[in-house]
């Protein structure tokens, strides 16, 4: 996955670079397997030129479309100067305010070759679920990563991704359209979180730490880890190492945040045991670093995202087990069901 600034995407359209048109594929799959309500409203994310919003609006949508490029916005005012039923606004849907969306709820909400780019793809999909309106459909339509070149995966998805976005829907179609997926997801069902481990660790004093780090807004890091759970940054430590030098370094060689160990706090250690070992974990938080979380090891992580801890109950996936009792010194109850572990607190050092 590619992240791409807003000035990046202006720079993107203001040099003339589009995306591919709006196909008849598309239109005729949209117009077999989604209906359009009366007083229907869509929501067109990433719209660019508005093609689609265009569309959308010609069946009897009314559209609120919206995209963080200002260039694309002026251009599809200009492509659909006349066209009534479409509102245009310059929107960040992972950085602004959900709330300021023209309407509180969709009956549909579309993602056309925009999916690839969203960074923390779980938190935004736990909100825009809240924003469907009942029998609402979000669309995805998105290239696949086995019909484009290699240098260009990171505009597409792969089968995992495909898997991962339709966790927690209780319809699930998917279509091609020319090489394109057209993906309909509906019907939002309560998921229920879930821990688990990955396999048994290779021979080593299990000890280390595991970060909580928390963005100005009280969000949590988490990354998708290639064996399937949602995990901390984090590792184990080296003999001549403490936990709090254990915990920046790892999450600096993890995830390219910088951290001064004097600002990570030691908040206890945690003892459990997999597959007949006892693991012993630090839990470290940080909330002073530098930087934007990149994927440095992607041997071992796909991606990292920014999660509401109050979505982390209702993960669809699970959690890897040693964070989430990590998780739970920093907001102690907040996970349901928690296997067992024993908690050694540590007291804050007099500053």
């Amino acid at each position: 996955m590619e992240h791409i600034t807003p000035d990046e995407w202006h720079a993107h359209y203001t040099d003339g670079t589009t995306f591919s048109p709006l196909g008849d594929t598309e239109a005729q799959v949209l117009a077999e397997h989604v209906a359009v309500p009366a007083g229907g409203l869509a929501l067109d994310v990433g719209c660019g030129l508005g093609e689609l919003a265009r569309h959308l609006a010609s069946v009897g949508y009314g559209v609120d479309a919206v995209d963080f490029a200002p260039a694309a916005l002026d251009l599809a005012r200009q492509n659909g100067e006349g066209v009534p039923g479409v509102r245009y606004q310059c929107f960040d849907i992972e950085r602004d305010r959900l709330e300021d969306l023209p309407h509180p709820a969709y009956d549909l909400i579309t993602f056309r070759l925009s999916w690839a780019f969203v960074h923390d793809r779980t938190r935004l999909l736990a909100r825009l679920r809240e924003r469907l309106r009942p029998g609402g459909t979000l669309c995805v339509i998105t290239p696949l990563a086995g019909a484009v070149p290699e240098g260009r995966r990171h505009i597409a998805l792969d089968e995992g991704e495909l898997g991962l976005l339709g966790t927690g829907w209780g319809v699930v179609e998917q279509y091609d359209a020319e090489g394109l997926a057209i993906v309909l997801l509906r019907d939002p069902v309560p998921a229920e979180g879930g821990y688990a481990d990955k396999g048994r660790p290779s021979p080593h004093a299990l000890t280390g730490a595991g970060v909580v780090v928390t963005d100005p807004r009280g969000r949590v890091l988490l990354g998708w880890s290639v064996r399937g759970v949602w995990e901390l940054p984090g590792g184990k430590n080296s003999a001549d190492e403490d936990f709090r030098e254990a915990a920046v370094r790892e999450l600096e060689e993890e995830t390219g945040l910088k951290a001064d160990p004097g600002d990570a706090r030691l908040l206890a250690l945690l003892m459990d045991s997999v597959h007949g070992m006892p693991r012993l974990t630090a839990a470290v938080h940080v909330t002073a670093y530098t930087g934007e979380p990149a994927v440095a090891e992607p041997h071992l992580i796909h991606r990292w995202e920014w999660h509401d801890p109050a979505d982390l109950p209702a993960l669809p996936q699970p959690l890897f087990t040693p964070s989430a009792h990590v998780i739970d010194m920093v907001w102690p109850g907040l996970l349901p069901d928690l296997p067992p572990v024993h908690r050694y607190p540590v007291a804050p050092e007099a500053r």
